[in-house]
């Protein structure tokens, strides 16, 4: 029994090429009521004939007393007649055997479309039948057997295209897989082209080896997916040649050609090559079609030495739009490669356009209302894409217009009123044009006395625009320009540019970029910086004129570009005034020994940031290198006993900026073993060039002082020598009496030892004698006391200074004397020695 479906539609698809049905439905087309209906059956294929499809009147509600009056019959157009109508019992049965395979091919799903008419009143339905495949068909192969030499040396993973099965039914009852029979080297992998077409290649998983199995026998199983299932068997004969370890290779994986339809034979489409990296007749490669189909065979060849493809046949773009060729490259040894080659064609217009009058009514009263339908035409093109584009026009001088209803039906109505005294008649021409190259149109007459809208927002020419700025650019400078486009006109299409109000790092975006509202230019508000901000985005508003106005937005992305900026920045070691870095170096320390790194950074970006390390100065360029790209400090030979102790590098750091900015760091290198060593030295590391001057200031200021302190020292000694004699002679001629006074139990206290050392005075005078003669201890003093009665205070103060300028040169003095003396002339001989290191450092 077939599966029914129906339903009823304002139109039906009418055939084209029934030029006896035109003709009676031109007649009909005075009546005023059409009925229309649609039915759907599907039936399996191969029924017998005479079999019953369905019933036609109780599907369509139709009367049968009314069949055999109303002439009811099949309109199909097509020369084989599948169906047959029963008009006694309203009944659709099968007329002729119906072969899905033979009538539609591969196509899916399968169906014809005829139509059922009646007449007085007309009544058009039209009923589709679907036809359903069985299972009625085993896979084949065209090519029985499968033949491969293959080279022993062949690597794991080598593919190995088989021929392919075919299998007349499609869907669930076609092709579905291929089995391989079991063996130890090969597997077997499936693939779908896009067309669906299923194949398979044999794929090595386990190294052949000639020696222990020289030919191999295999069989390709291919299997539908019917109930049953059906299946296919190809043979699979292998060949295991010897050393031949490469494979050809296609120089492209997929080639690609177009064709021009109705070509010419022999019409060249495209050349394919593949190489192989063997020698002699291992490199020698054959090209053949893989898996090709039997009716492509007549339309393609190729020169199986050159690999050229040439058209051998007819090709028709309304047929087959694109081919998909399977090449196989093969050597001497049996190694192939495959490729594709997909062939697209391209469609000539060479079918004009076909007008056909479903129906037509005539005359139209002169009052009728604006839209009235006046005939629905069917419009046909065998031509596909923009060849098969149809565009159905009128006279524009004509109160008519046409539109599409549904596809390849266009329905002309009325769009003004009518006065049957002004224009009693029109003509209406109805032509048809498609949108080839050239063009290709067809057109028909009416004769009948019986003819228009706004809106397109601004469109930007990019999604997203992305403008450059350098940092540092100066305030009111162009960075980029946005476009709209409006399709309208006038007022409508006039364009202001506006700002979207967002923020940008918590500022307004109008304080760092402005637009002109009239040319979309955005200028800089402010100069940018790379290190505070990398990118801006900005949305920009394109409003029209219209009323209400129309608009839309883009984004720019205002990238800020770095500018070399700022130098390097040296973060070891560390230079201050106050402190020193010193590195030591072994004397037994080997060529490559890593004696410091110089470190240092850079704020700006890309190239701007890439340093480079250089020895500017050293007190040995031959004792030491510079990492160019690390900024490691090695030695490049052997320390000797030789070299210097103390080492002074000055290394450059560079970026890499146009211009580039550099930065210098100075590294102090000690070259001993132990740091005794390098103790006397390590001072003068202090003493810089730049502290050189300073250093000898102080030096001749410490001696200027010193050398003002001996010689006021002296003055000073000299000068209480001087006093010290006057008074003598003073206190020799005086007549006053003198008496000495000794504390009770006076001691020294000049001693460094624990006991106190009593001292006694003698003492030896005479009567007459204006000077006495002491004896004094080693080391002692007394208090004498002058007695005068008149001035008591002024002999004592008197006597006293004369105790101190008898007393002989006290070791303090002579201490001081002697040590600013050594004192002078050490700073003078450590001076003129300073001087000559700072000389000949």
């Amino acid at each position: 029994m077939a599966f029914l479906e129906s339903h009823h539609v304002p139109c039906v698809k009418w055939r084209s090429h029934c030029k006896s049905a035109w003709r009676w439905l031109v007649f009909l087309s005075y009546l005023i009521n059409i009925v229309c209906g649609q039915i759907r059956y599907s039936i399996p294929e191969e029924m017998k004939k005479g079999s019953l499809i369905g019933n036609v009147a109780q599907d369509l509600g139709l009367d049968l007393k009314r069949l055999r009056p109303g002439r009811a019959r099949i309109v199909t157009g097509e020369t084989t007649h599948y169906v047959e109508l029963k008009t006694d019992k309203g009944s659709l049965v099968v007329h002729e055997r119906m072969d899905r395979e033979q009538i539609c091919g591969d196509a899916t799903p399968c169906s014809f479309s005829f139509e059922v008419i009646l007449e007085n009143p007309m009544e058009l339905h039209q009923v589709t039948v679907e036809i359903i495949d069985i299972n009625d068909n085993s896979p084949m192969f065209r090519k029985g057997d499968n033949t491969f030499e293959i080279s022993e040396s062949a690597t794991i993973g080598s593919r190995f295209v088989l021929s392919s099965a075919e299998d007349a039914d499609v869907s669930s009852n076609g092709l579905q897989k291929y089995t391989l029979s079991a063996n130890d080297h090969f597997v077997l992998k499936q693939h779908s082209t896009p067309d669906g077409r299923k194949y398979a290649e044999m794929v090595l998983q386990k190294q052949l080896d000639r020696e222990s199995q020289p030919r191999l026998s295999l069989k390709l199983i291919a299997v539908d997916g019917g109930a049953p299932e059906r299946s296919g068997t190809a043979n699979i004969e292998i060949t295991v040649l010897d050393v031949n370890d490469n494979s050809p290779v296609f120089n492209q994986s997929v080639y690609r050609a177009t064709v021009v339809e109705n070509a010419a034979k022999g019409t060249y489409i495209t050349t394919v090559n593949a190489s192989d990296a063997d020698i002699g007749s291992n490199s020698r490669i054959t090209y053949r079609f893989s898996n090709l189909k039997q009716q492509l065979t007549d339309i393609f060849q190729m020169d199986e030495t050159t690999g050229v493809i040439t058209l051998a046949g007819q090709i028709d773009y309304e047929k087959d739009k694109k081919y998909e060729i399977m090449i196989e490259a093969t050597d001497q040894g049996g190694l192939t490669d495959t490729s594709k080659v997909l062939i697209d064609i391209v469609d000539v217009n060479d079918n004009a356009p076909i007008i056909n009058v479903m129906s037509f009514s005539s005359p139209i009263p002169e009052d009728a209302a604006s839209g009235t339908t006046v005939a629905i035409i069917n419009v046909k093109d065998a031509d596909s894409e923009r060849n098969g584009q149809v565009t159905c026009s009128l006279d524009k001088n004509l109160p008519f217009t046409i539109k599409s209803s549904l596809t390849n039906y266009y329905t002309l109505l009325t769009n003004a009123a009518f006065d049957r005294e002004i224009v009693p008649e029109y003509n209406i021409t109805v032509k048809a044009t498609d949108s080839g190259s050239p063009s290709l149109s067809g057109s028909i007459v009416l004769r009948l006395r019986v003819s228009d809208v706004n809106d397109n927002v601004p469109l930007f020419d990019r999604k997203m625009y992305s403008a450059f700025v350098t940092e540092n650019n100066p305030p009111g400078m162009s960075i980029f320009t946005v476009s709209a486009r409006d399709s309208d006109w006038n007022q409508n299409a006039r364009i202001s540019y506006f700002l979207e109000d967002v923020q940008v790092s918590g500022s307004p975006v109008s304080s760092f970029v402005s637009i002109n509202a009239e040319t979309g230019v955005l200028h800089a508000v402010r100069s940018f910086d790379y290190e505070q901000i990398k990118q801006l985005q900005v949305v920009v508003k394109a409003q029209d004129g219209g009323s209400p106005p129309l608009s839309s937005n883009v984004t720019v992305n205002i990238m800020i570009q770095d500018q070399n900026d700022n130098a390097p920045q040296v973060l070891y070691p560390v230079q201050t005034s106050s402190s020193l870095v010193a590195e030591m170096v072994p004397r037994s320390a080997d060529v490559g020994y890593l004696v410091t790194k110089v470190v240092a950074v850079d704020v700006d970006s890309g190239q701007n940031a890439w340093l480079s390390y250089k020895l500017q100065k050293a007190t040995d360029r031959a004792l030491f290198e510079v990492g160019l790209q690390n900024g490691e400090i090695r030695t490049i030979r052997q320390v000797t006993d030789k070299d210097a102790v103390k080492q002074r590098l000055t290394v450059v750091v560079e970026d890499n900026g146009q211009p580039s900015r550099s930065a210098t760091v100075n590294v102090n290198v000690a070259v001993a073993d132990s740091f005794p060593e390098v103790l006397s030295e390590f001072t003068d590391f202090t003493h810089d060039k730049e502290y050189n001057d300073n250093l000898t200031f102080y030096l001749v200021l410490a001696l200027a002082v010193v050398s003002f302190l001996f010689i006021t020292c002296l003055v000073v000694i000299i000068s209480v020598k001087i006093y010290r004699w006057r008074q003598s002679r003073i206190l020799y001629h005086s007549s006053l009496p003198v008496i000495p006074y000794y504390p009770p139990r006076y001691s020294d206290t000049l001693g460094t030892g624990t006991l106190q050392h009593v001292y006694n005075y003698e003492v030896c005078r005479t009567t007459d004698s204006r000077k006495s003669d002491c004896k004094f201890g080693r080391a002692g003093s007394q208090n004498v006391l002058i007695m005068d009665p008149s001035c008591t205070g002024t002999m004592q103060r008197i006597q006293n200074e004369k105790n101190i300028l008898d007393e002989p040169d006290s070791p303090v003095e002579v201490s001081l004397f002697f040590v600013l003396f050594f004192w002078n002339a050490y700073l003078s001989f450590y001076y003129g020695y300073f001087a000559s290191t700072l000389t000949n450092p």
